[in-house]
């Protein structure tokens, strides 16, 4: 018997105060074009491979920001991704430990980047 939900994520939504200022630091950091439509006036989709990140400004409050992070971002070089973190002037909130560092977005979210 087949199973009604498929076993893959679709999704995962960040919680942002300000879409456009949300849409234009992510798509920064991602090295990503900025030109993707707001929907609905507070839904943005990153264009990601693999799983979508949506930036939500509808969902957003002071108890709705990741206090850890929901997932992680990918490098191949754990190193060059924590100096580029840096030079964006980045809230970096852990040093590199191991393979992986963690940072804040503009709003507070606490988010992670791993070399895998």
């Amino acid at each position: 018997m087949s199973k009604p939900i498929v076993n893959q994520i679709g999704a995962a939504f960040i919680p942002v105060s300000d879409i456009e200022r949300a849409r234009d630091w992510y798509c920064d950091i991602l090295g990503v074009p900025a030109d993707g439509e707001i929907l609905f006036g507070h839904l943005y989709i990153l264009p990601m491979n693999g799983t979508d990140i949506v930036l939500d400004s509808k969902i957003y409050s002071e108890e709705t920001i990741y206090k850890a992070p929901p997932f992680h971002l990918n490098t191949n070089d754990i190193e060059e991704a924590y100096e580029y973190m840096k030079s964006k002037n980045v809230e970096l909130t852990t040093g590199i430990e191991g393979n992986w560092f963690n940072f804040r977005d503009p709003d507070g979210n606490h988010l992670m980047i791993c070399q895998c």
